[in-house]
């Protein structure tokens, strides 16, 4: 059986927080677009994992609840002035209702129960708010990209729940949003050897020991080894893309 989600990363955090990619500006301005100012912004982070998304928006001076069931990640993320943590799930927040300008799901989207979790996402937020959901895509066009992308298979190292396609008509199914937008940007991940390993290794089910573990080792090498630049860094290609709703 395995393990529930929110269990998943426990022993992943630390390579989540070193070696995951960021968002690249432009995604943020567009989860922004249209909104009050940023400081006059509520935003709540659903599934924050550690934080990458929630300091990227605190950072523009929106006031960030950061919700995470789980208690590694939480205490893996690096505080910020204006996120604020708290335990939670997509399906139960504790938040307040109508208390958000804004709900943001980053990475995330696919772990939850969507129609459950569209409901809560609607209740926390006012009337008129926005829902952006953000994912970091892989090219699949990208040699290296692709490589990376097969050496994981190769080891079995991807989930069901990994190769979800995103439906976006559910949210407006849910009845409580709009129709969603879909915007998207370029976003490049560079990394020496250990960063690929540890980008491999922050992944849920990717195999850190035993011979599937040493296999992943010999095939991220030699991908590091075909594709590395004169600094020793390989650039893996990301399509940043955002769906964005409106609260009905």
């Amino acid at each position: 059986m395995a393990l529930p989600s929110v269990s998943r990363f426990h022993d992943r955090a630390a390579d989540y927080v070193k070696y995951r990619p960021s968002y690249p500006p432009a995604a943020i301005d567009a989860i922004l677009d249209g909104l009050d100012a940023p400081a006059r912004l509520r935003a709540a982070d659903v599934g924050a994992g550690t934080g990458i998304s929630a300091r990227l928006l605190a950072d523009r001076g929106v006031h960030v609840v950061a919700v995470e069931p789980g208690e590694i990640m939480r205490g893996s993320a690096a505080p910020h002035a204006n996120v604020q943590w708290t335990a939670g799930t997509a399906e139960a927040t504790g938040l307040r209702a109508s208390a958000f300008d804004l709900a943001l799901c980053a990475q995330a989207f696919h772990w939850f129960r969507q129609q459950e979790a569209l409901i809560e996402l609607a209740r926390i937020l006012r009337p008129g708010g926005r829902l952006a959901i953000m994912w970091n895509r892989r090219s699949m066009t990208d040699p290296l990209t692709l490589g990376y992308r097969q050496a994981i298979l190769d080891v079995g190292g991807e989930i069901a729940e990994e190769r979800i396609a995103f439906d976006p008509a559910i949210v407006a199914r849910s009845g409580a949003f709009s129709a969603p937008d879909r915007v998207a940007f370029p976003n490049m991940h560079r990394l020496d050897l250990d960063g690929l390993i540890g980008r491999a290794r922050s992944a849920s089910y990717v195999p850190k020991s035993g011979p599937e573990g040493e296999r992943l080792l010999e095939l991220l090498r030699t991908l590091h080894a075909t594709y590395a630049d004169a600094d020793g860094v390989v650039t893996m290609i990301y399509e940043t893309e955002i769906y964005r709703a409106t609260k009905r």
